[in-house]
């Protein structure tokens, strides 16, 4: 009972503490055309809401004045879901001076008896849950870290399609027994093979023609967007990390783009624990009383920074060894730096291989390499950044 009552008055005391903060908690339903809003006043009355706005800059901007009015220019907290409506309304009402949040939609605290979902009570949710300080956050990218983002992600776009293009060439070639003899495809050897390729019927010969033109428009695609990822790094805030992180081995430029253009500043966590948690790279667990159950990977988070160490991370499964094209790499870094990520090496090399040697499957022993990869990035990041870090990055 005394338990009971003391997180009472702790809830109590965090609403309490919120409710000096913004005069007013504002929750929104945004979709591609409308915008619902629902507003819940510091204290304990119930939402009100207000109504349906087009999603408009306009309208945005008329019902930001309004309710500034309303209560007398106190600040102000709106509140809506991330979703496929992106960041704008975020970056407009943080330009009229209120405060916005992005909420993580996962994380949202759900009634489980409620089988009623309206975009009224969606926005009514989110404004009483924001007022008790229930939501949680996203990270919003800046304009410039977004488009890096769009670019980096615009390529994984292209480089699957090429793998699409690809599996369907062999697929074709397979059915008709045309088999490559040579030990590495698509290089030039091989397209000079597929020139010498002959079908019966003139339809089959250009069926097969289309198909290696589609491989290589999707190569040349693939092409123009790294060259376009080169030509910008110089220009981007994060260059210094990205040089840095690629002192790492298995780490490339495509790599080292694709999770700073996804985390951003990666030193803002503040332990490489919480990284790996961001990840999803932690085990997932099910403990009650004296039990205690661990599972797979939790995999929440970002999907493609996970991918991106996890492909790194097979590279530790070789000898640790400092190659030309890993020391051509380093020399850009500083010697705090080179010294990070040559500990990295020795230690993810030598767990592979004792992982390895207890018989677990390879896909079991390259995640967790990955999930201490990302705390190796992060004592780089926080070099690189001038941010203190720990001397061992996985504590």
């Amino acid at each position: 009972m005394t338990a009971y009552l003391t997180a009472i008055a702790l809830v109590a005391q965090r609403v309490s503490a919120a409710s000096n903060v913004h005069a007013a908690y504002i929750g929104l339903d945004v979709h591609k055309a409308s915008i619902s809003v629902a507003i819940a006043e510091a204290g304990r009355q119930a939402p009100e809401f207000r109504g349906e706005i087009p999603n408009e800059p306009q309208a945005i901007d008329k019902l930001v004045r309004q309710l500034s009015q309303r209560f007398d220019g106190q600040p102000l907290l709106f509140s809506y879901e991330a979703g496929p409506c992106g960041y704008g309304v975020y970056h407009q009402i943080q330009a009229s001076g209120h405060d916005c949040e992005v909420v993580a939609p996962t994380l949202i605290p759900q009634r489980a008896g409620d089988r009623i979902k309206t975009d009224r009570r969606d926005a009514k949710m989110l404004a009483r849950l924001s007022r008790s300080g229930e939501l949680t956050p996203v990270w919003v990218p800046t304009p410039e870290q977004e488009a890096i983002r769009d670019l980096t992600r615009a390529r994984e776009d292209m480089k699957a399609a090429e793998l699409r293009a690809r599996q369907r060439l062999n697929a074709f070639l397979l059915r008709h027994s045309k088999i490559y003899p040579g030990k590495s495809k698509w290089i030039p050897a091989h397209f000079r093979w597929l020139e010498t390729v002959r079908f019966d019927t003139p339809v089959q010969q250009v069926v097969l023609q289309e198909y290696v033109d589609n491989v290589k428009d999707a190569q040349r695609r693939v092409a123009g967007l790294e060259k376009q990822m080169r030509a910008v790094l110089p220009n981007w805030s994060l260059a210094p990390v990205v040089e840095a992180v690629q002192a790492m081995r298995g780490v490339s430029l495509i790599t080292a783009m694709t999770v700073l253009a996804e985390l951003g500043d990666i030193s803002r966590f503040d332990s490489p624990r919480q990284l790996m948690a961001y990840l999803g790279l932690v085990p997932s667990e099910h403990s009650s009383g004296g039990s205690r159950r661990q599972g797979g990977i939790t995999k929440t988070g970002n999907g493609h920074v996970r991918r991106v160490l996890v492909e790194a991370a097979w590279s530790y499964r070789f000898p640790a060894r400092k190659t030309r094209i890993i020391e051509q790499r380093a020399e850009k870094t500083s010697p705090t730096v080179q010294a990070i990520a040559w500990e990295a090496q020795k230690r993810l090399c030598g767990r592979y291989r004792r992982l390895a040697a207890t018989g677990k499957a390879k896909q079991q022993v390259t995640t967790a390499v990955a999930r201490e990869m990302a705390g190796f990035l992060w004592a780089i990041a926080c070099e690189a950044m001038g941010k203190p870090h720990g001397s061992r990055a996985t504590a």
